[in-house]
């Protein structure tokens, strides 16, 4: 369900990023179903990153994750229980692809062949996950496609702040919680939930809520307002997600620079060097060229050369040594340097593409990770 069926401005085109069915059937006393294993989800990455992502990074998740909803509505289905946990990352050549996954609270919202939708209900139970249901849905109201939409929205305001403005209320009862939340999510007003952020946000959440019940969303439209916002902030479309940024620092910090291969700044020492945290500073990012694309392997970079950088421009030499990699600058750069030690260049070569090799199979540990 993952082929490439074509590619544009905006990337590679893929048919659906939902896992495949390998096999399934009985064995013993159990029900078995096998499917594509993936690697973390939305949620574990997010508390990678300390919980908090670039505009960039959400900008590239949400065209994804719209075309995910998308495809699913497509097959006549509404997901009713989206939310971070749900939505996990491809392994390998496919570390950059979104998939969506949990299908246990969807509901066919029309029929087949005649494509006649459900008919309106009131006094509906909330059905999903509290903090990222739509305003409908808290009122009881049927939900909808435009209701999975406003969760996705609800998503993507939660990775860039943080978290959303009724978590960690309290209350006796999960009753009275949901109803603490409904009221405050009625409460703020969707200028109160973006202030600070791009209008484009703002204005992906007034369409949804203009949708009515039966209304086919123009999910074009909405991924166009964030891939021209993507454009207008000057990103490179490079697959560079945060984490992979952080996970690549990580590995260059674990590792002591290999002698005779780069002489530290001046006037600072090597332990100097091997304490230099690199800032997550979102607003120091600056766009790169080329493409940074997982189905390559990375030709060789001296790993060292980080580290004669300053502290405050890491993030964005990180980001420039991996586009050079990718581009072939590495080898033109590194060749200098290894020529003369064939052992040398071998062994450098081996450590980058170990380091490269964590990046891309990335897989966060937490107990929530175990899907079944």
């Amino acid at each position: 369900m993952g082929r490439k069926i074509g590619s544009g401005s905006f990337g590679e085109i893929y048919l659906a990023g939902v896992p495949s069915v390998k096999w399934f059937g009985v064995e013993g006393e159990y029900n078995v179903l096998v499917i594509d294993l993936l690697g973390p989800s939305l949620e574990d990455l997010f508390n990678y990153c300390s919980r908090k992502l670039s505009l960039k990074s959400v900008l590239m998740l949400a065209d994804q994750m719209i075309t995910r909803v998308e495809y699913f509505h497509s097959k006549s289905f509404l997901h009713r229980d989206l939310k971070p946990d749900n939505f996990l990352m491809g392994l390998g050549r496919r570390a950059n692809q979104v998939y969506i996954i949990d299908f246990g609270l969807a509901k066919k919202y029309r029929d087949n062949t005649t494509h006649q939708h459900i008919p309106y209900r009131e006094n509906k139970n909330l059905t999903g996950t509290a903090r990222y249901a739509s305003m409908n849905t808290h009122l009881g109201i049927e939900q909808s496609r435009r209701d999975d939409l406003e969760s996705l929205g609800y998503i993507l305001m939660y990775f860039l702040k943080g978290s959303l403005p009724w978590q960690g209320l309290k209350a006796g009862t999960k009753k009275q919680k949901y109803e603490r939340i409904s009221e405050k999510k009625v409460s703020t007003s969707i200028e109160s939930l973006c202030r600070g952020y791009p209008s484009e946000l703002a204005s992906y959440f007034h369409y949804c809520r203009s949708l009515r019940f039966e209304d086919k969303p123009d999910y074009n439209y909405l991924k166009r307002i964030f891939r021209d916002l993507f454009v207008r902030e000057g990103f490179q479309l490079d697959y560079v997600f945060d984490w992979t940024i952080l996970k690549y620092q990580k590995s260059q910090l674990k590792a002591p620079p290999s002698r005779g291969l780069v002489t530290p700044a001046a006037g600072t020492s090597a332990g100097e060097e091997e304490r230099m945290r690199p800032t997550m500073d979102s607003s120091r990012r600056r766009p790169t060229s080329g493409a940074l694309d997982n189905s390559t392997r990375a030709p060789m970079m001296p790993r060292a050369s980080l580290f004669a950088q300053s502290a405050g421009s890491s993030r964005r030499v990180a980001e420039e040594e991996l586009q050079r990699c990718r581009n072939g600058d590495g080898i033109r750069n590194s060749a200098v340097v290894s020529t003369s030690d064939g052992k040398r260049s071998s062994s450098t070569r081996k450590q980058y593409e170990s380091a490269m090799k964590g990046i891309e199979t990335l897989q966060v540990s937490d107990e929530r990770f175990h899907h079944h």
